[in-house]
Parts: C-alpha cells; sequence; structure tokens
C-alpha cells in the first residue's frame, strides 16, 4: 500500500471534507481516502500508479485548491522518513506560511467588507439614524446594488463560486447556502427596479460580510487548534557545529550526516537525534517527552533532536536525520492522528452531507407555503427562505469532531502522549480492564539490586562481589557493579564463568564462588545458616545470588527487574476509578505474583508465551469487555493490535509503537492515567460541540421557517454558533490531565 498527503486550500466543513474525499475515491487504485477540513490535509492510501496531476485534478472538480509543493508520496522502500532534511523543513515551512496567508487573506476580506457595508447600514437605517432619508428610493437601491456587488462578487467571490459550483457538480457545501441566499437577496434588488418586491440587495452585503467575519474569527481559532503541532515543528534547530577534520564549522542542518561528530554548547539545541561520545552535561528534554525534570547526560547516553543542552559542553554522534529522528517521528504519529476518524465524526459526516440538499429543499417549501398561503407577498416569503438558506449553514455540525481532535491530539503530543489511531478517543471511555505487561511497562526492564544481607560486613561483601561481576557482562553482574561502583577494584585471578550457575575466581588466596543455590550445592558449600532468608528473598521474586568465601557464605544478595518509580501511585488511582488491573508476564508465578503485589494488581497471568498474550486479551475481550493493553516489546504487538486499545511504551520497540494506538513518549504508567484523561476530556468536548451544533438547529430552523428571524440576524447566529465550536474546543487547553 503507498499513500499520499494532499495538502488542500479552501476547505471549510465536514462537506468540503466529504467532497474531496469522494472526488479522490473515484480515481482507480484509490483504497482509503480521510481529509481533515482543520487541518486542510488528506490523506490517501493507494495501489498502482497514481500520478500527482490524478490527485490535484480530483481535488479541483470537487472545487479546492491543491498546493502543489505540499504533495508527498510514500511509496515501496520510500517511507515518510526517507525525505531529506531539505524537503521537510520546507514542507512545514510552506504550512506555516500558508496558514499565515489565509488568515490575512480573510483579515483583507474583512476590513474591505465592512468599508463598504458601513455606508449600506447608514443608507439604510439613515431615517432612523438622522430621522431623514438620505437619499431617494431609487437612488437608494441603486446604492445598495453597488455596494453589495463589491462585497459579494468581489471580497465574497472565492465563497460564491465555491457555493453555485455545487449546483452543477451536486457537490454542495455550507457555501451553496450562503451563495445561494445572497446571490437570490441581491437580485431582489433589481427585481425592485422593475417590479414591486422587498428590495433584500442591501441586506445580501450584510449578510456576505457577517459570513467573512464570521470566517476570519474561525480561521485564527483553527489556526490556534494546530498550534501544539506547529510548536513542535518550530522546534528542530536551524544549524549545527560539525566537527571535521579536527575543525569546527557551522552548517544548514540539512547538511548534517550519519556519524558526523556534533558539539554543543551550554543553553543550545542539540540539532538531531545521537550518542555522546564525549562530555557531561544535563538536557532539557520537556520539548519531546513532556516532563520537566532535566536528564543528566554521559558518554554512550542518547539524546533527542531539538531538546536543549543546558549546562555543559556535549559531543555527539550522530545517528538519525532528518525524517528519521524521533521528533519527525512524534509529528508524523500526530498529522496521522488528525487524518483518523472516529465513529462519532462519520455519523456527523453523513448527517452534514444530506444536511444542505434538506435545506435547500426545506427553504423552497417555506417560500412556497407563505407565499400560496399567506397575504405576506412574494418579497417577504422570500426574505424567510433566505433566513432558511443562511441559519441552517451546518459549519458548527461539521467542525465539532476535528477541532476538538485537533486540539486535543495537539495537547497530548506537547504532553508525550501521542494519539495515532483517533478512534482511540472514543473507544477509551468503554474501558474498564487495563491488561499491563510486565517487563519495561510496570517494571524498568534492566536488574537492580533490590535486596542485600550480609552475615560479615557488608562493605566486605559487596567489595569482592563487585572486583568478581566486573570482569562478567552478564546483566545481573553489571546491576550489581552499577550498585556498588568501586573506585578501585581487587585483583582477581582464575576467574571463570560458569554458565547458567555464577561466577568464580580467587582474590589474592581467598577462593570466591558467587551463584545460585544449585552452584553452592554443586561446590558442596553448606546454606544451612542462611536458607530461610533465600527462601524470603526467593518468595519476593528476586534471582538470590549467594556470596562464598573460601566454603564460607558470606551473604546474598537480591536482585530483581525494578519497579518504576511511578507504577505503585498510577495502579493504585486506576483501582481507585474502578479500572480492573491484570498483569500479564512470561515469568513464572512467584516473581510475577511478587512484583503484582508491590505494585497493588491482584490478578495475575503468568508464564505466558508471547504469542499467547494477544490470545489472552481476546479471553477477556468474550466477557464483552473492552480491553486496553499497555506494552512495549516486539512481543507485545499482537496483544496491542487485539486490544480494544493498544497504548504502547516509547521507550519500547518500533514495532510495538508502530501497533500502538496511543504511544507514550517517556515511557512511564504516568503516561496512562494522563491518556485516559485526555481521551475522557477530549471526546466530553466532541459532545459538547455536537450537542451545541445540533441544538442551534433545531431551535433556529423552526425559528426561521415561521418568519421569526430576519436574514441578518439569521446569518449572526450562525456565524456565532461556528465561532463558539471552535472556541469551545480551543478551551481543552485548560483542562488539567
Amino acid at each position: 500500500m503507498k499513500k499520499a498527503i494532499l495538502n488542500i486550500e479552501g476547505m471549510h466543513c465536514a462537506s468540503c471534507a466529504g467532497h474531496v474525499e469522494r472526488s479522490v475515491s473515484k480515481i482507480t487504485g484509490v483504497k482509503n481516502v480521510t481529509v481533515n477540513a482543520v487541518t486542510g490535509k488528506a490523506f490517501v492510501d493507494f495501489e498502482g500508479g497514481i500520478t500527482e496531476d490524478q490527485l490535484k485534478k480530483a481535488v479541483v472538480d470537487a472545487g479546492y485548491t491543491p498546493r502543489k509543493v505540499d504533495f508527498k508520496f510514500f511509496e515501496g522502500s520510500k517511507s515518510p522518513s526517507s525525505f531529506s532534511d531539505a524537503e521537510h523543513n520546507h514542507q512545514h515551512n510552506h504550512d506555516a506560511a500558508t496558514d499565515t496567508s489565509e488568515i490575512y487573506r480573510w483579515k483583507r476580506r474583512l476590513i474591505w467588507s465592512w468599508i463598504f457595508t458601513i455606508p449600506i447600514i447608514i443608507i439604510m437605517y439613515s431615517g432612523r439614524i438622522f430621522g431623514v432619508e438620505i437619499l431617494s428610493e431609487g437612488l437608494m437601491t441603486l446604492s445598495l446594488l453597488l455596494f453589495s456587488f463589491f462585497i459579494i462578487f468581489i471580497f465574497g467571490f472565492s465563497i460564491i463560486k465555491s457555493g453555485l459550483r455545487g449546483f452543477y457538480k451536486l457537490y454542495f457545501s455550507m457555501d451553496s447556502l450562503i451563495a445561494l441566499g445572497t446571490v437570490v437577496a441581491f437580485f431582489t434588488g433589481i427585481l425592485s427596479l422593475l417590479i414591486s418586491i422587498e428590495d433584500y440587495s442591501g441586506i445580501s452585503g450584510m449578510i456576505m460580510t457577517i459570513f467573512i467575519t464570521g470566517k476570519y474569527i474561525e480561521t485564527k481559532a483553527k489556526g490556534r487548534a494546530t498550534q501544539e503541532i506547529k510548536k513542535l515543528l518550530e522546534l528542530g534547530a536551524k544549524n549545527a557545529r560539525v566537527l571535521r577534520n579536527n575543525q569546527e564549522i557551522e552548517i544548514p542542518i540539512s547538511e548534517v550526516k550519519i556519524n558526523d561528530v556534533l558539539i554543543i554548547k551550554p543553553g543550545e539545541k542539540i540539532p538531531t537525534d545521537g550518542v555522546v561520545v564525549r562530555g557531561e552535561s544535563s538536557v532539557d528534554e520537556s520539548m519531546v517527552t513532556g516532563e520537566s525534570l532535566p536528564v543528566e547526560k554521559t558518554a554512550k547516553s542518547s539524546v533527542i533532536g531539538a531538546t536543549i543542552n543546558q549546562d555543559g559542553i556535549l559531543y555527539v554522534k550522530t545517528t538519525k536525520i532528518g525524517e528519521d529522528t524521533f521528533l519527525a517521528h512524534i509529528i508524523k504519529l500526530v498529522e496521522e492522528a488528525q487524518g483518523t476518524k472516529i465513529p462519532i465524526q462519520k455519523l456527523a459526516d453523513k448527517i452534514t452531507n444530506i444536511f444542505v440538499p434538506a435545506i435547500l429543499i426545506i427553504s423552497f417549501f417555506t417560500f412556497s407555503n407563505w407565499f400560496l398561503f399567506s397575504s405576506l407577498g412574494f418579497g417577504k416569503s422570500l426574505g424567510i427562505a433566505i433566513a432558511v438558506l443562511v441559519i441552517a449553514c451546518p459549519c458548527a455540525l461539521g467542525l465539532a469532531v476535528p477541532i476538538s481532535l485537533t486540539v486535543g491530539s495537539g495537547i497530548g503530543a506537547k504532553k508525550g502522549i501521542l494519539i495515532r489511531n483517533a478512534e482511540a478517543i472514543q473507544t477509551m471511555k468503554e474501558v474498564k480492564t487495563i491488561v499491563f505487561d510486565k517487563t519495561g511497562t510496570i517494571t524498568k526492564g534492566k536488574p537492580e539490586v533490590r535486596e542485600i544481607y550480609s552475615n560479615y560486613k557488608e562493605n566486605y561483601l559487596m567489595e569482592i562481589t563487585a572486583s568478581l561481576e566486573k570482569l562478567s557482562e552478564h546483566p545481573i553482574a553489571k546491576a550489581i557493579v552499577e550498585k556498588v561502583k568501586l573506585k578501585r577494584y581487587k585483583k582477581v585471578t582464575g576467574f571463570k564463568i560458569l554458565r547458567g550457575r555464577g561466577v568464580e575466581g580467587k582474590i589474592g588466596s581467598k577462593h570466591v564462588v558467587i551463584g545460585n543455590t544449585y552452584l553452592m550445592k554443586e561446590k558442596k558449600i553448606s546454606l544451612k545458616n542462611i536458607d530461610k532468608k533465600i527462601d524470603e528473598f526467593e518468595r519476593k521474586g528476586y534471582t538470590t545470588m549467594v556470596v562464598s568465601v573460601s566454603k564460607k557464605v558470606i551473604g546474598i544478595i537480591g536482585v530483581a527487574d525494578a519497579v518504576k518509580e511511578d507504577s505503585v501511585y498510577i495502579i493504585s488511582e486506576l483501582n481507585r476509578q474502578d479500572y480492573k488491573t491484570i498483569m500479564i508476564t512470561g515469568d513464572n508465578e512467584r516473581t510475577a505474583r511478587a512484583i503484582a503485589k508491590e505494585v497493588g494488581i491482584s490478578e495475575v497471568i503468568a508464564n505466558v508465551l508471547p504469542e499467547d498474550k494477544s490470545k489472552k486479551v481476546e479471553e477477556l475481550q468474550m466477557n464483552n469487555q473492552f480491553v486496553a493493553f499497555v506494552g512495549d516489546g516486539i512481543n507485545d504487538a499482537p496483544a496491542l493490535k487485539q486490544s480494544n486499545v493498544g497504548i504502547a511504551m516509547g521507550t519500547g520497540t518500533d514495532i510495538a509503537i508502530e501497533a500502538g494506538d496511543i504511544v507514550l513518549v517517556r515511557g512511564d504508567l504516568k503516561g496512562v492515567l494522563q491518556a485516559i484523561n485526555l481521551s475522557k476530556a477530549t471526546f466530553k468536548k466532541i459532545k459538547q460541540n455536537l450537542f451545541w451544533a445540533f441544538f442551534y438547529n433545531v431551535v433556529a430552523i423552526p425559528l426561521a421557517i415561521a418568519g421569526l428571524l430576519s436574514p441578518i440576524i439569521a446569518e449572526l447566529a450562525m456565524a456565532t454558533s461556528s465561532i463558539s465550536v471552535v472556541t469551545n474546543a480551543n478551551l481543552l487547553r485548560r483542562k488539567k490531565i
């Protein structure tokens, strides 16, 4: 399957998005099209040889403008990550420039429209304002037609063009209702010069001006809705200081190559992803992880591009550039989320797509009924029909879901919560069972010394243990060495690694053996005085290392995969909120239960083969449970896919991340609770917006049909409803998650 992202200009609502989707989907080979009117992007999945011209023509046929430089095709091995850094920067710089220019265009139309509208107001209401009509009736009509002509057919031309195109393309949109309403109202002025009819030409210009005012406010608010993703785009460094031929040179970021050594001074941004080869410093990673505390970096530490070096000089070898970087990956995931739809949005889109034709029919029958069965006459009846047209624009209904989703996914990205699949926002509220993988999810995924018991001097115990284990590459040996951190190690001779059991060697004249109980029995070393302590350690789930010097046990060291700092609090909070928490692991029952008890999980599924994790999730789902699975490893990918909501740790494998619906950049369980809260808050905003959009139409349309709303008041109400939906979505930023 191949993919393309189209950047499209001129879309306002769900109807616009629907037109593009239908037009593009007619191209042979297109399998799926999703369009987000808020971000102005279309996401196309296709097979075969579809050209750029075909996609552009489909967008034009739908009545909108494709932006040429923004077309990107991800074919075969050329994935999104394979574009050059220069292409990447050009793409996003163009996005930012386009957003700014769109706001500027609406602002310019707004200013000119009001310049011509103010004379209309003075002319129409001079009798009420000054107590005398400033123009005769004939001159008044001609003046109103002239001023309204400029507003409708020059400043509002794009709206008229888009709206009237819908009538011969049979692709109706919000613009169709405004175009028909204003054009019909304008021509009543021309007719009034020939026959006796109510003149709405001045009102037609006022309607268009109010509509343009609403579009300007809405465009600014929509720009704010996408500002988190724009902030991410702006994070990257523009230049890099590179060490080449023992010379420091400064080059554009686009010229940085893999394995270049970068020099980053205090206060500077790290240009791209890499590994520290020299130097020590603390790095502020809050912009990509949401974590406020700086992270200490030393040799062999990984660093992320766009993070900020704080207090030392770092020499970093680049490992990823361009769109392979972590930041670029985050942006890609967020854009993917904004290109997916949740079930409730699909329902809203279907309603919106039949809404406009329905309103056209209702407006026609409204006019007919008033004209045929009342004494109002042609002009008044037409005015009521125009009010129905302009008040019923489904803009608020079409914006309700995508604007909330855009704001929510942007907030998530800022806090290190990447919503890859928008459907997860709706599904998450149904989840009551959360299954956690153990290793790397609840625990850190690497062994640590958890407890020490010594029946001699503890310092001596750890000194000789670390001296031997320093010579081993085993993870348990590394954990012991990390714990002790000796400046000087004792000299060891005759060192041997005894596979699966431990190590042995000599320190001076003393024979030292370190290992499990099987090794002690093999070496005929008595455990009589320490067997109860060993049993206690094993009940806690520790891997127990017995230390013997000259056949005498001097102590034991309990090593285990350490629980992450916030696991206990987060699990207890989820339990308090009535979520059923389950831990699943391939570890033995005793170790699994010890970890589960420590963090507060009562239900444990242990001894599970990697390929069986997804089956266990499926079994839970058979009881009509919505299940979220939290994991980080390659073997977790099937379970992440099988679950109703897959939550992947960003510190895990790429395969697990690709399988997750939600990705937690920091890789700690705090993100699980935040993701749940964000999903609930976002969906709440979606429901609020849909309610008010429906409520507005349910109340306003009957009032307009009944002749209780003038066209101007109707247009004000329509514009207000759209602005309120966008504003309400932006209030999501105040929510503490």
